[in-house]
Formats: structure tokens, sequence, C-alpha cells
């Protein structure tokens, strides 16, 4: 694919300072662009490089006043990351879907309902009364149970396990060796110090729009669905526990571990490495800081969360300015207490 600047700018909306005719052939990083890439500027920590990439053009904010001269062809636009977003979707090939295809070596039962334009790849197995709706990928040896309901346009990558009953809505995308539909957790203590097992009867509805990444579990309810809302988008190897329900438009970084019956809110940004305890509920917006711990409800939208156990994110902030002091202080307080010793003394 190659394309001028200009066309460029037009798909991104933006204005272009420099020659609008250089053409473009791929993206590349700002530091290591060459001749005919394109890369871009949205954090300040790189404003450097924009100053000496090899980059033909670059995406930079709409307000960027150059500190030097700079050779690349500018193209200026309202939000660099969202036109950054475009201009890969645009570059990506990887996202064209093979020509509908039914590998001979597929398992398909005989009730299994099939809707038009499907791709079912090697090895895949689709269980009784399940129901794939039209131009859906399974791609080779993934696996879907019994009386499962696939939408339309849906991608799943190899590995993928979509167990009993659960549901799945249009336009989802599910990274390879993601389980969907495994058993919560849950056992029952017994009196001689064993553990019984508590059957898990429910299943998981995702809804439409939902991108999750690989190797992440979204474990079935023990009663009632697991419920992944519109929008969602999970980054891989994060654990949802049983009757967990996060909130549309949500996304969650990777190894995040979300405890049972917890429900996250709608619009929601968490960190990687985010721990919630069980039975809690965290409010619409709130945005929350990489390795905390919430253990307890978060009652106001749109607020920052940072530490273990979670505290308002200035006041965290705040007392960390005083802990890390903390040595110095024990060294003072030491010194102290020896004077009054020698002077007692």
């Amino acid at each position: 694919m190659e394309v001028t600047v200009s066309i460029i700018a037009q798909m991104v909306n933006g204005t272009v300072e420099g020659d609008p005719a250089t053409k473009i052939n791929r993206p590349s990083r700002i530091e290591d662009g060459g001749q005919g890439s394109i890369s871009f500027f949205g954090n300040p920590k790189y404003e450097a490089y924009v100053y000496t990439t090899d980059a033909s053009a670059l995406l930079v904010p709409k307000d960027f006043q150059p500190q030097k001269e700079v050779i690349p062809t500018l193209i200026k636009v309202g939000d660099v990351y969202a036109a950054v977003a475009t201009l890969l979707e645009a570059f990506d090939q990887s996202g064209q879907s093979p020509a509908p295809y039914i590998s001979p070596q597929a398992s398909i039962a005989d009730s299994a309902q099939l809707g038009d334009n499907i791709t079912v790849g090697a090895f895949s197995s689709i269980g009784t009364n399940s129901q794939i709706g039209e131009q859906s990928l399974i791609n080779d040896q993934v696996f879907i149970g019994n009386n499962v309901q696939i939408g339309k346009r849906v991608k799943l990558y190899s590995g993928v396990r979509i167990l009993d009953g659960c549901e799945i809505g249009d336009d989802c995308i599910i990274h390879a060796n993601t389980v969907i539909g495994s058993d919560g957790f849950g056992f029952a203590p017994q009196a001689d110090g064993t553990f019984k097992k508590i059957p898990q009867l429910g299943n998981v509805i995702i809804e439409s729009d939902v991108e999750i990444g690989s190797n992440c579990s979204i474990d079935r309810g023990s009663i009632g669905p697991t419920i992944i809302r519109r929008g969602v988008k999970l980054d891989n190897l994060i654990q949802v526990a049983h009757n967990v329900e996060i909130g549309e438009n949500t996304v969650i970084a990777a190894l995040t571990g979300i405890a049972g019956s917890t429900k996250i809110g709608k619009n929601c940004l968490v960190g990687g490495q985010v721990g919630f305890a069980g039975h809690i509920k965290v409010a619409d917006g709130s945005r929350i800081e990489a390795q905390s711990g919430i253990i307890s409800n978060i009652k106001q939208d749109g607020q920052d969360w940072c530490g273990s156990p979670a505290i308002g994110h200035r006041d965290y902030f705040k007392s960390y300015v005083m802990f890390r002091q903390l040595p110095n202080i024990s060294k003072k307080l030491k010194a102290l207490e020896d004077k009054l010793k020698q002077k007692e003394g």
C-alpha cells in the first residue's frame, strides 16, 4: 500500500504542514522511521525524536509548535492516538478474513446451526445445538461446547474454548487460548477440613463489540451469569471470577484479577496487575493505577485511585512523599533518643 500524505490527512481529518505529495508506504516507530514511513508524536517524552527521525511524515497534535527545524512533513490532528488507530487500520492486512471455508477436519454436530459465509478451521469442534452467526471466523483448534450462541462477524483465534451454554454477541474478538465459561472457584468447607465443590450452574454472557486478549479466563456464574457488557476491552492474562459484571466500554490491562460477584462500572480504566476483592462495586468512570488493590466499594464516579489498599490518587502521592522519608525520619529519631539518653546519664 502506498498513499500520499494528503490522502492520509483526509483519512484522519488533519492539516498538512510540508509536502502533501510525500509518498507513504508503511507506519513506523518514531525512533526508527525511514524513507517512506509515517510515525507519530503524542507523548512529550519523545519530542527529541521529532527533530532526528528519518520518517517521511509525522502525526502530531494540532497545537504542536516545533522548537527546532523539522524535516518530516507534519499532519496536525486533534487526537494523535485516534489518528494512529485509523492509520494502522488502513495499513492492516491481517484483519482481512479468508474466503469462507469449513475444514473437513472440523467436527460439527448435526444439530449445530451455522450462518452464511463462515470459516471453521482444522480440528475445531462445535457442539450440539450451538449457533454461529454469519461471517464469523473460527480458526484452527477452537472448541465450542453445547448450546453456545455466537453472533455475527465474531473472530475466535486458535485454542479458544467456549464452554457449554455461553453467549457471545456480534463483532467480538477473542484471542488465542482464552477460556470462556470455566467453573467458578466455589468450594464449601466441611467439618473434617475438606472442601466440597459447589456446582457452577450459570453461564457467561459477552455482549457485542468486546475484545478479549489471549490466555484470559472468564468463569461461569454459580447461579446466573457472569456478564461482560458491550464494548469492553480486556488485555492478556486476566482472571474474571464467577458472577462478575464489567460495565460497557471499560478497559482493563493485563494480569488483573477480579474476584467473584464484583461489579465494575462502565467507562472505567484499569491498569495492569490490579486486584479486586469480591462482592464490591466500582463506580462508573473510575481510573485505577497499575498494581492497586481494591478491597472496598468505590462509590463516587470518575475518581482516580492508587495503592494497595487503594486510596485517592492525590492522597496516595502525598502519602508517598512522607513514607519514602521514613528511613531518614527513623535515623533522626534514633539520634534524638541517643542525645536524650546522654543528657539523662
